[in-house]
């Protein structure tokens, strides 16, 4: 479960920065989120839909305790991301489309380094391993190192060290950007198994076909600020457009 009350967040900008983004930027200071409010529950996916800028990383980025809202309070399992960062995160996974992973280690021995992280007894650790890696196929290169894998790869086994410690909330951000048919549908299918398992998913996408494939609930955002939220069916029976994307469009206060 998870609770976002009121949640903005601002950063102190330079005069280049400022410039950059002059339409959302008050003096020096940009609100990437402002006044965000929302919840998350178990056994649904929560899909996060916008434009690229309209501060889906950033909320998420606070979701996940490495970043702090200026204002407003985010609760994940019952705990706060500021004053219980730790308990959060025991209970968490986070993954995005930049892997970060250390090309100088293995498969195994990234996942084995992150299960010592969480603290994960070995036989959980081998049980959650061999079922993370037999489901993605990661076996054929487990022992080759990252800096030699393709995206694809790479990207599974950012799946498995997000993974690992069976969290109860996962988080995917745009996971599947830049990825290749068959990779991007293994991610697809982990959201509906994280899902139909019990898990409290949250994935963030600009791709609009994706949003059909896993969507129980639905967030639009742009510009830091909520622009629709609430059941998928319930947005699907309201569309006022042809497609998602022409109503993603209007939402927006665009024109086609």
């Amino acid at each position: 479960m998870i609770e976002v009350q009121n949640v903005t967040k601002t950063f102190r900008l330079s005069r280049a920065r400022k410039r950059e983004t002059e339409n959302r930027s008050r003096e020096n200071i940009l609100t990437a989120v402002s006044g965000l409010s929302f919840s998350c529950r178990p056994g649904r996916v929560f899909t996060l839909l916008g434009p690229n800028g309209a501060g889906k990383t950033t909320l998420l980025r606070i979701l996940a305790t490495m970043m702090r809202p200026t204002a407003g309070s985010v609760r994940v399992c019952g705990f706060d991301t500021v004053h219980q960062a730790a308990e959060v995160r025991r209970r968490l996974g986070f993954m995005t489309g930049d892997t970060g992973l250390y090309d100088r280690l293995t498969p195994t021995e990234l996942v084995r380094y992150y299960a010592d992280l969480f603290g994960l007894p070995r036989d959980r650790y081998l049980e959650n391993r061999d079922s993370l890696f037999g489901r993605l196929g990661i076996h054929d290169f487990a022992d080759r190192r990252i800096g030699k894998l393709s995206s694809g790869m790479k990207q599974k086994v950012s799946i498995a060290r997000t993974m690992i410690h069976d969290p109860e909330v996962v988080v995917f951000d745009e996971p599947t950007a830049g990825l290749d048919v068959i990779t991007a549908r293994a991610i697809i299918d982990l959201i509906h198994d994280c899902r139909d398992t019990g898990k409290t998913v949250i994935f963030s996408t600009h791709i609009m076909s994706e949003v059909s494939l896993v969507s129980d609930d639905l967030a639009v955002i742009h510009r830091g600020r909520l622009r629709y939220c609430g059941d998928f069916k319930a947005f699907r029976s309201q569309m006022r457009s042809d497609s998602l994307e022409g109503e993603f469009i209007r939402i927006l206060g665009e024109t086609p």
